[in-house]
């Protein structure tokens, strides 16, 4: 016994988060606090270059206010406990001043113990000026000092110079660092969450919608929650949400015309049988009134059994056609009056309702397989009479239009109706199986086959010209035979 089939789990679908470690919304956070945190970075080195200038620099002032004091000083000459405290009270240990190319030094403290480095504030180039704080951060060793170049302001003067313990500079950079640091966090963090809401007010939430959309659309193309309304938003997100809705709606008459098609081909798999069995009567009986002799019967008995034979024929292949598509066609000449005619009375045009009118010659002729040139006419023909009797309001009867013209190697064949035109949303998928018909009861398919028909013969069927004067469908076949001799029979009819 065959085995059970398994039921099938139900899709899984996506819960809807605003915010997950794996998700665009944790990624644009941690981005955009990398970006502001990073463009803080950059303004880092300007800030401690320039604090690190201003501190030297206050204590250049505060040594040029001291070095007043000698010259105010009897003999112009302090004590050393004086020259102490006024070395203290500026933080430095030397000063000295050079006037007219003369170096003195005004105030000294304690012998160095090893040399100083230099750092001159009168000509600094920036990327000595910027790497200067970093040195000092980063130079080792207890004891350092470090020499201070500037200009004066207080006194006439070439220049200051001073030189002053480098632990203390160190420790305040360290502190600036420090405060530096934790306002860039800072600003970092609130920068970062405020961009961050506004890139998911503007694009995260919305594109949030448009997966979550596409996640039910998967799941269920018939659950009306996977429909999106577009907002109406005139950016790149709003032509997302309309895009995605017209696929929506594309993908939903494409799947409900794959299901038509898969319920139309079980049902022909199972009819296709008896239809056969049907038709193979029906030749029988065809056969038995061929030894009729009533004149009438003998007039209709040939089409009858042409007829008959399509009939087979399609019945033979339907199945071949369901699985793969049409059979390659087998061209040769065909005169087209006859077979327009023949096809005009099995769509059903009459002189008393929807007439045919043909500016076609008896002796103009196509290159075309006969079964399948009859196939696209009576669907063509068919279509037009069914457009014109249907169309509301109207009094007169309708009339067919075809005419017959050849250019560069091929042949254009127009069918032409007074019907209600076609509307623009129909032309879209005109051509589609199941899709392009507004007729009630329509099944969509004439136009369909007609079209497929015509590029197997490396031609096309396409819709010239619509509106409310009429339709006109022209079909284009490859190949334009010259016209028949007027002694000279049909050489392929229909």
């Amino acid at each position: 016994m065959a085995d059970a089939p398994q039921p099938q789990a139900p899709p899984r679908r996506t819960r809807r988060r605003f915010f997950w470690p794996g998700g665009l919304s944790a990624r644009l956070l941690i981005l955009t606090i990398l970006f502001v945190a990073s463009a803080g970075a950059l303004a880092l080195p300007p800030a401690l270059a320039a604090f690190e200038e201003q501190w030297l620099l206050d204590r250049v002032r505060a040594a040029e206010l001291a070095t007043i004091a000698p010259d105010v000083a009897p003999d112009r000459v302090v004590s050393e406990a004086l020259a102490a405290q006024l070395l203290e009270g500026a933080g430095v240990q030397r000063v000295a001043i050079q006037t007219e190319g003369m170096r003195r030094l005004v105030l000294q403290g304690p012998k160095l113990e090893r040399a100083p480095y230099l750092v001159d504030l009168r000509d600094q180039a920036p990327v000595s000026w910027l790497a200067a704080p970093f040195q000092t951060l980063l130079g080792g060793g207890e004891g350092r000092m470090v020499r201070v170049i500037a200009e004066p302001r207080i006194r006439k003067a070439d220049f200051i110079e001073i030189v002053a313990p480098d632990a203390e500079l160190k420790r305040e950079l360290t502190r600036y660092l420090w405060q530096l640091l934790l306002v860039m966090a800072f600003v970092a963090m609130v920068a970062g969450i405020l961009v961050y809401l506004s890139l998911a007010f503007f694009l995260v939430r919305p594109m949030q919608r448009i997966t979550h959309a596409m996640e039910r659309f998967r799941a269920d193309p018939d659950d009306p929650a996977s429909h999106l309304d577009p907002s109406g938003r005139r950016d790149e997100i709003g032509r997302a949400e309309v895009e995605l809705d017209l696929m929506q709606a594309d993908l939903r008459v494409a799947l409900n015309s794959r299901a038509r098609l898969a319920a139309l081909g079980e049902a022909v798999a199972k009819i296709n049988h008896d239809l056969r069995n049907m038709l193979t009567s029906a030749q029988i009986a065809s056969e038995r009134l061929a030894d009729s002799r009533d004149p009438k019967v003998a007039q209709a008995l040939p089409r009858l059994e042409r007829a008959l034979d399509r009939a087979v024929k399609l019945a033979t292949d339907v199945l071949v056609y369901g699985k793969t598509q049409e059979a390659a066609p087998d061209v040769g000449p065909v005169a087209l009056a006859p077979a327009l005619e023949m096809a005009a009375e099995e769509a059903r045009l009459s002189p008393e309702g929807v007439r045919l009118e043909s500016s076609i010659d008896a002796a103009d002729q196509i290159i075309a397989d006969p079964d399948q040139l009859h196939r696209i006419v009576v669907n063509l023909l068919r279509n037009a009479r069914e457009a014109i009797e249907q169309q509301d309001g109207r009094l007169a009867p309708g009339v067919v239009t075809v005419s017959m013209r050849q250019a560069d190697g091929a042949t254009l064949i127009c069918f032409a109706d007074d019907g209600p035109g076609v509307s623009k949303r129909a032309q879209e998928r005109i051509f589609q199986p199941f899709a392009g018909s507004s007729r009630p009861g329509g099944a969509g398919l004439g136009l369909a086959i007609a079209r497929e028909l015509a590029q197997g013969h490396g031609g096309d069927l396409i819709l010239a010209e619509t509106g409310d004067h009429g339709s006109v469908f022209e079909l284009r076949l490859p190949g334009a035979p010259p016209r028949l001799k007027a002694k000279r029979a049909r050489a392929r009819p229909a």
